[in-house]
């Protein structure tokens, strides 16, 4: 609700009577909420006409029908604030509005309806009365065709005649479209032309046809690539490295024994020598002879020796920097590798930084190393053909020899594994790229620069609202951390539940459970009775005749327009057999067309992929939030990310292992999306269980249609300053679930603060001059990843060396730790609010979870695909399926809720938002599965149950 300040009563006071003061009030209410004047001032609702007359302590608040009996007095009052506040007509800024239309549809490729409203917010922050709704939407939609049709000249004109007439043998690496086009828009336009009708697309005109083929094209190139390197990547880290490693630690510990006993014979032979010093006089030398005569004497000179052997071949030289002994287990698979290494560098075009160049120059030239015919003994070569500067100090050994080879020459095995592991680090480490690729490009040279950046650099920052000189935004940041740290030190006598011990380790108790009130358990148990029993299959297709779209999106990969009858009765049981994780067999039916097992394959293999499932997705998200009882859960622009951990037990390029998760199997990550609405907006398939933080901000800006959220939750597993920074510039709030309070230092920008309490807190001290010096670069990183021009993902790897932030990742990280210190203090402030509106949503997802634990049943909820396309597909239809679900549950408890309203029933609204859309004891996922629907008039839905009779049965 509206309050009234200062300057804001002076302004009413000036008016005369109480129906005029009372009418002033309500017209600023309207112009700061809604951002225009109505064309009717006391077109408002009560509640705000009675909370204004209070404010003004005005008693009787129908007398403001009284106002309009002048018709030139509203007016005149809009005139009054306009000149007071500084409001202006839409005309005066429709130039720079239509810039920032421009720079964000060019930019981000977002769709009208979030330009729109985004638009609205960007017009009311500086204070413009917005024109009517047509205006703005013809508008927004003008400048997107505009912008379009850009984006299709652009592409178009990077062909010559010849590639026109062939596109197929167009050589697309070199033909840099990403530096003229923003790689988003690019993307964009390849998953269209992935999912296209080719019928439709040879009714495109030439400009948008060529430009969709191109980066249709250009998309499959890189993820071809990208297929090579994963396995490459897969190939090292789980069948060479880590199993070098586990068998040199066998290795080891079998040796050990033997070790010791070596070592010990040594000893004495050594205790021995040191003893012959003080042998004969002053001027007489000891006689070697002597000397081993007394060493023989206890142990054996062949006992010497075989110790001696076992300890050389044992234990590194004593200049070794890295006793890595697994290396020499790595010798033994020469056979696993040597084939491609002869023909990676030259099927694939590799660039390298400084850092990268050496180690990708003695790639290139392994090939020649490998094929040469050696007269020496195998694996023995003349040492002129390496470069022996490549082999670092725990190779040296196995390369060279112990003692160095009198004949100069090089073991083959052990240099191929030295440069192939050095190569496979600095790929990690984007020192050494694929330029054709899509995950494994060089981010550096990804990111926007030289003209490319002076081009869209204005469009960019206006977008995301950053300023080109940081001064005054950082003063600010400055000034509301100072505060803030004062306010909260301020009020922590107050908080019995927060402790800062000496070390300035912050103890927080655990948000205490609210004890639910009886009308709530009766809320829940009655709205739960009421759903209707109903199997997996049934909500799919019930779904899907409220939502006809979610069948339209899938369209069969040639492009050809289906013919096939009962389509949508396929396509529901494929969903159905991949969420459940059961195949084809307990749902596929002989006779049933839509339902045989051919089909159903065929359907699959054929019509689902990720641009398939991904646009089928949208409009379930959309038909939710039409309804009350959704609004009633939240706004739908706060979103939750979250691994959910599934075991692949064969052989899988995306595959890794982790004992914690898998056991002795290996698994990978489905990192997932979730608006405060209960539905999944993206997901990503992450290999193992890599650390989320690398990739949570990848899937935020891959969600599922729709506008971005503004608040971002997560548990500490991603959490980190850069990302704290890299969303915060990004215009999204972060607030990660602190698991690890007691360990998170505070940051101040004030060194000679007094913060009371929270001083030892805030020990650390942010140089906001490292943020000046590197801002030019920050806003080309932050630009770069909001256009698509580069993956988040590689530009956390890039601002990161060997666990150690770049200079820029430092500036970066830096920036984001103010946000983080606000966090912080806000997740410890009196107000307990902040940090259980995080804990309700964790709590939310953790109940999808578990949801979708329940569904993909089959196989112990084992993925048996062997590829990362195939993951992506199964988990994409989980995730839809998931959808389906919360879309339905959430229609048939707004009629609940509807109906117990309708009855008399006293329904509070803190209760109904308190209800879950992931309730399942309704839905059934074992036995027989049915693919019919009841006979429903159009519009209407099932009977619902009554809550007050006995249970028939078990829960589902």
């Amino acid at each position: 609700m509206f309050f009234l300040d200062d300057e804001d009563r002076a302004q009413v006071a000036q008016r005369r009577g109480q129906h005029m003061r009372l009418g002033f009030a309500l017209q600023l209410v309207t112009v700061r909420w809604l951002g225009t004047f109505l064309e009717d001032p006391l077109d408002v609702p009560g509640v705000v006409l009675e909370f204004m007359a209070e404010q003004l302590e005005v008693e009787d608040p129908s007398q403001v029908k009284r106002y309009a009996e002048r018709r030139e007095t509203p007016f005149d009052h809009q005139r009054d604030i306009r000149r007071a506040y500084g409001w202006k007509d839409f005309t005066d800024v429709d130039g720079e509005f239509a810039a920032w239309v421009t720079a964000r549809s060019w930019t981000s490729g977002d769709g009208p309806k979030a330009i729109f409203t985004d638009g609205i917010g960007w017009l009311r922050e500086r204070k413009v009365l917005l024109p009517g709704v047509t205006t703005l939407a013809r508008l927004v939609a003008k400048i997107r065709d505009d912008t379009t049709k850009r984006l299709w000249g652009v592409l178009e004109g990077l062909l010559t005649g010849g590639q026109r007439s062939d596109i197929e043998s167009l050589e697309l690496a070199g033909l840099g479209a990403e530096a003229l086009v923003p790689p988003r828009r690019l993307g964009e336009l390849a998953k269209y032309g992935m999912r296209a009708d080719a019928s439709a697309l040879r009714r495109h005109p030439d400009g948008r046809r060529l430009a969709t083929l191109l980066a249709t094209v250009r998309h499959l190139e890189g993820k071809s690539v990208d297929d090579t390197l994963e396995l490459l990547d897969l190939l090292m880290a789980t069948e060479l490295v880590n199993k070098a490693q586990n068998a040199s630690d066998k290795e080891k510990v079998r040796k050990h024994p033997k070790l010791a006993k070596s070592a010990a014979r040594l000893a004495v032979a050594v205790e021995a020598l040191f003893e012959s010093d003080g042998w004969g006089g002053p001027d007489e030398e000891v006689r070697v002879a002597e000397v081993w005569e007394a060493i023989e004497t206890v142990i054996s000179r062949a006992d010497l020796r075989a110790a001696l052997v076992l300890v050389n071949e044992s234990v590194p030289p004593a200049d070794a920097a890295d006793p890595d002994d697994w290396r020499a287990e790595l010798l033994g698979r020469y056979t696993t590798v040597s084939g491609f290494l002869k023909v990676l560098p030259e099927v694939i075009e590799f660039g390298a930084n400084a850092e990268g160049t050496p180690v990708l120059e003695a790639m290139k030239a392994l090939p020649d190393v490998l094929t040469y015919r050696s007269r020496l003994p195998a694996p023995l070569i003349p040492g002129r053909l390496v470069d022996a500067g490549m082999v670092n100090s725990p190779w040296k050994r196995l390369v060279f020899g112990h003692p160095i080879r009198e004949d100069g020459s090089v073991n083959r095995h052990a240099y191929a594994f030295c440069v192939l592991e050095r190569f496979w680090r600095g790929l990690k480490r984007r020192e050494i790229h694929a330029d054709a690729s899509t995950k494994w490009r060089n981010p550096q040279a990804e990111l926007l620069e030289g003209a490319q950046w002076e081009a869209i650099r204005p469009d960019a920052l206006t977008a995301l609202s950053l300023p080109t000189d940081p001064d005054a935004l950082l003063a600010e940041h400055s000034a509301t951390l100072d505060a803030a740290l004062r306010e909260v030190g301020g009020r922590l006598t107050a908080n019995p539940d927060v402790r800062v011990d000496g070390a300035g380790k912050i103890h927080l108790t655990g948000v205490k459970a609210i004890e639910e009130p009886p009308s709530l358990v009766d809320l829940r148990a009655r709205t739960t009775a009421m759903l209707p029993r109903v199997e997996l299959p049934e909500v799919i297709l019930e779904v899907m005749s409220w939502v006809p779209e979610l069948a339209e999106a899938f369209t069969a990969v040639s492009g050809g327009r289906s013919r096939l009858e009962d389509l949508p009765v396929s396509i529901a049981a494929c969903l159905a057999a991949h969420s459940m994780n059961v195949g084809y067999r307990p749902i596929a039916k002989k006779g049933v067309p839509s339902l045989e097992r051919s089909r159903l394959s065929h359907i699959y293999q054929n019509y689902f992929r990720p641009e398939t499932l991904a646009p089928a997705n949208a409009p379930l998200v959309a038909r939710q939030a039409g309804l009350s009882l959704a609004q009633a859960w939240g706004g739908g622009l706060v979103a939750a990310v979250d691994g959910m951990r599934f075991v692949v037990p064969v052989p899988a390029a995306f595959a890794r292992p982790n004992r914690k998760y898998f056991g002795s199997k290996r698994g990978m990550t489905w990192l997932n999306a979730m608006n405060d609405r209960g539905m999944g907006r993206g997901a990503k398939v992450v290999s193992g269980t890599i650390r989320d933080s690398l990739h949570m901000v990848d899937v935020i800006f891959g969600l599922d249609g729709g506008d971005l959220p503004e608040i971002v939750v997560s548990d500490t597993g991603s959490y980190s300053d850069l990302v704290f920074g890299l969303l915060e510039l990004l215009g999204i709030s972060y607030r990660p679930a602190l698991a690890d309070l007691p360990d998170q230092k505070g940051w101040r920008i004030n060194a000679s603060a007094e913060y009371g309490p929270l001083g030892a807190f805030a020990r650390g001290k942010i140089d906001l001059r490292k943020i000046r010096r590197n801002w030019e670069d920050i806003l080309r990183v932050v630009a770069s990843i909001y256009t698509g021009t580069v993956r988040a993902y590689d530009v956390v790897t890039m601002l990161q060396r060997d666990g150690h932030p770049t200079a820029l990742g430092e500036a970066i990280a830096s920036y984001g730790r103010i946000f983080k210190t606000l966090h912080i203090l806000q997740f410890i402030d009196v107000d307990e609010s902040y940090r259980r509106d995080i804990k309700d949503i964790r709590n939310l997802q953790e109940n999808r979870h578990s949801l979708a634990r329940k569904i993909c049943h089959g196989k112990k909820g084992e993925l048996y695909h062997r590829y990362e396309r195939g993951l992506e597909n199964q988990l994409g239809a989980l995730g839809l399926v998931l959808n389906c679900v919360t879309l339905w549950t959430t229609v048939y408890l707004d009629a609940a809720v509807r109906r117990l309203k309708a009855q008399g029933y006293p329904v509070r609204e803190e209760d109904m938002a308190r209800l879950s859309p992931f309730v399942h004891s309704h839905l059934g996922v074992h036995g027989t599965y049915t693919f019919a629907l009841p006979e429903l008039a159009p519009g209407a839905i099932r009977d619902l149950r009554d809550p007050d009779a006995a249970e028939d049965d078990d829960e589902i």
